[in-house]
């Protein structure tokens, strides 16, 4: 049996969730049915290589997508937040998410242990949808209480909300 959680929120739409890596528990097939099941239009993974490999998940990637999932990977270590990679690679990221999820679908983000690493991108794409950092994270963590573990995290998940900001002043 599947130990994975999957923790969502509706945002901008439609719905918004993070979990911890499908593996992790020993049991990546159940893990795999599980998402599946849920129906993610997107499924974004945070994990690094040796992660995925680690809990037996250097599949994901192809598994989930062979269920009708898209599915993009932006690695990045444990406690960290995005290299200028992700940061490159995010734009276009945060618009398919958006848009699944303004067409009333399912986005989810995995990490390790569905904490940081996930509940960093959740939150930003919160902001990116029109909520304040600070009503946002509040929500996320009534539900997940761990998301976001580092003041980098934090200031990533935000940066958006502080560019906004310094534009309307504009």
């Amino acid at each position: 049996m599947s130990q994975l959680v999957i923790y969502a929120l509706q945002v901008g739409g439609g719905t918004l969730a993070l979990t911890s890596m499908p593996g992790r528990g020993g049991d990546y097939s159940s893990d795999l049915d599980m998402i599946a099941a849920w129906q993610p239009g997107l499924v974004v993974s945070m994990t690094t290589d040796v992660e995925m490999l680690q809990d037996g998940a250097q599949e994901f990637g192809s598994d989930i997508q062979s269920r009708a999932s898209r599915w993009v990977h932006l690695p990045i270590e444990d406690f960290g937040a995005p290299t200028k990679a992700i940061d490159d690679a995010w734009p276009s990221v945060s618009a398919a998410a958006r848009h699944a999820l303004s067409g009333g679908g399912r986005v989810l983000v995995h990490c390790r242990g569905g904490c940081g690493r996930s509940g960093m991108v959740v939150l930003r794409l919160m902001v990116e949808c029109g909520e304040r950092t600070d009503t946002a994270l509040q929500r996320l963590r009534a539900v997940r209480p761990c998301a976001v573990e580092t003041d980098a995290q934090l200031a990533w998940a935000s940066r958006r909300a502080q560019a906004q900001v310094s534009l309307d002043s504009d």
